[in-house]
């Protein structure tokens, strides 16, 4: 069995998730000796559809599934194993995951007995495993089923936030990864895997209304507690806003970059992309962006123009 990257995505992030993939193969010189797979929602209507409108405890407080959400996908990022029969090793990513570098490193790396491998998020206290990129044995993870862990949070014996950073597992099954191999928001010389983590300014979403419900989760935060009542007294998206420009053009060049060999090599036809469009899950005026947008390798060689970290 071939180790395997998975994309776990939705319908509102499927062109992410195209490109993603295509990201993958592009950039590894060992594109024969992995697959790469999509993980999508609707594929799984049987567990997620009875869950529509239903409560579960997220942020410390009672949310309503809804599988229209643009993050509606993120429980998905937990069944490569299952998928696999609990053998052989995956890597699993965000549908907003994109290779920079040869995903084979990461795939063929030295385990050391850990279950998974992935990065770490935040700093101090507030420090946590990030699971939107992980490194898995698939052997090591026979308790992870859907249908197990989505009936915990549903009754709230879990809680989504601690299930997404892997705070039900032994801390000792989990190894940290250099933080290049899930850089939020950063492209870098060293940025083996670039995650444009921060909804609002997603390149592929500038100029749609906002269409994802912000963080509630601290408690002294006044903005949290603002968002809070903003959902409650006028609706999920109510006041918003629109998507932002990225700060950094060369990830909004390297993203529609790939687009555009996407449409070359029919991974991703004009029509499909077009629809998307129409839909609002990816920008208004993405063919006049791609008329633009400067060839991949050409951003790519751009960034050895920049400091190396120390």
């Amino acid at each position: 069995m071939k180790p395997t990257v998975f994309i776990h995505t939705n319908h509102k992030q499927y062109i992410g998730a195209l490109v993603s993939a295509h990201s993958m193969r592009r950039n590894s010189a060992h594109a024969e000796e992995f697959d790469v797979k999509l993980i999508e929602l609707k594929d799984h209507m049987d567990v997620f559809g009875p869950l529509e409108g239903k409560k579960y405890l997220r942020d410390n407080v009672w949310r309503t599934w809804m599988n229209d959400d643009l993050q509606s996908f993120t429980l998905l990022r937990f069944m490569p194993p299952e998928l696999m029969g609990y053998e052989g090793r995956a890597v699993v990513v965000d549908p907003d995951v994109f290779a920079v570098q040869d995903v084979w490193e990461l795939l063929s790396k030295d385990m050391a007995g850990k279950a998974v491998w992935c990065c770490v998020r935040g700093k101090g206290p507030r420090a946590h495993p990030a699971s939107s990129v992980m490194l898995l044995d698939n052997a090591k993870l026979r308790h992870w089923k859907l249908t197990d862990y989505v009936g915990k949070i549903f009754a709230g014996e879990y809680e989504y936030k601690r299930w997404m950073n892997l705070g039900y597992e032994k801390p000792e099954t989990i190894g940290i990864l250099p933080p290049e191999w899930n850089h939020f928001d950063r492209l870098t010389p060293e940025t083996k895997m670039i995650h444009n983590t921060r909804r609002r300014t997603q390149p592929w979403k500038t100029g749609l209304p906002i269409d994802f419900i912000p963080s509630e989760n601290n408690p002294y935060n006044p903005y949290a507690w603002l968002m809070y009542a903003r959902r409650k007294l006028f609706g999920t998206y109510a006041f918003l806003g629109n998507y932002k420009p990225h700060p950094d053009k060369r990830q909004e060049d390297f993203f529609f970059g790939l687009v555009k060999e996407c449409i070359e090599n029919g991974t991703i036809s004009e029509e499909l992309l077009k629809e998307a469009m129409r839909n609002n899950w990816v920008r208004h005026d993405a063919l006049e962006v791609l008329e633009k947008v400067p060839p991949v390798d050409r951003t790519l060689a751009s960034l050895q123009e920049m400091p190396k970290a120390a």
